[in-house]
């Protein structure tokens, strides 16, 4: 508790650093993913290419990934929000495609037989219907960004990694307990509020589907 008090000013300002650079990343991938994710569902060759590219870069270790932007972006936030944007796209853009795919055919060629354009059956028949793989998705990434998020401190983008690794360097017990729990508590956070998220979206979205007599 001393600990806490004497460094609460400092744990602060990194928590917010931590939040904002995963915040950033998360939001650019889901931006990015998700419409990705719907424009390559089309195709089932196209999907699987998509998602094979996605899945070899997340294979890249997280360090590497950090040491190859400081060449090209120099060190701090930026290049720290791009790798962490790149980890996050395979779950969203998987979840977004397996969501598309999930649809029953019988509900995409009835909406066809309405007159209904790609376009319309996409925002207001596949989508509804998916929301809730796909907020899986984007809930899982949420987890993994914010849990990478603590490499970031290695290339000077701050964040709780500097408690994290401050304490091992220094084999401070307390520093790195101030600097894990917090991660753990704002992984738990977006992952209820993402799930109180697809749960509000969930019944929406199927009353909407069921309204245009689809479903």
């Amino acid at each position: 508790m001393t600990f806490l008090i004497e460094n609460f000013s400092q744990l602060t300002l990194k928590i917010f650093e931590h939040l904002s650079i995963s915040m950033m990343a998360l939001v650019l991938g889901v931006l990015f993913a998700v419409p990705l994710g719907l424009l390559v569902s089309r195709s089932k060759k196209i999907s699987n290419l998509t998602i094979g590219i996605s899945s070899v870069l997340q294979t890249v270790p997280s360090l590497a990934l950090l040491a190859i932007m400081v060449p090209i972006f120099g060190v701090g936030k930026l290049p720290a929000v791009l790798a962490l944007f790149i980890y996050s796209l395979l779950p969203i853009l998987r979840n977004t495609v397996l969501g598309m795919e999930s649809v029953n055919k019988d509900i995409v060629d009835a909406a066809k037989g309405m007159g209904l354009t790609p376009i319309q059956i996409i925002l207001k028949v596949q989508v509804p219907l998916s929301v809730g793989v796909i907020m899986s998705g984007i809930r899982l990434s949420a987890i993994y960004v914010v849990a990478w998020t603590s490499l970031a401190a290695y290339i000077g983008a701050g964040g709780l990694g500097e408690f994290i690794f401050n304490g091992l360097n220094n084999f401070n017990f307390k520093m790195i307990i101030a600097g894990t729990i917090p991660i753990t508590l704002m992984a738990l956070l977006f992952d209820g509020l993402l799930g109180m998220l697809e749960n509000k979206l969930n019944p929406k979205f199927a009353k909407e589907a069921s309204e245009g007599g689809i479903a």
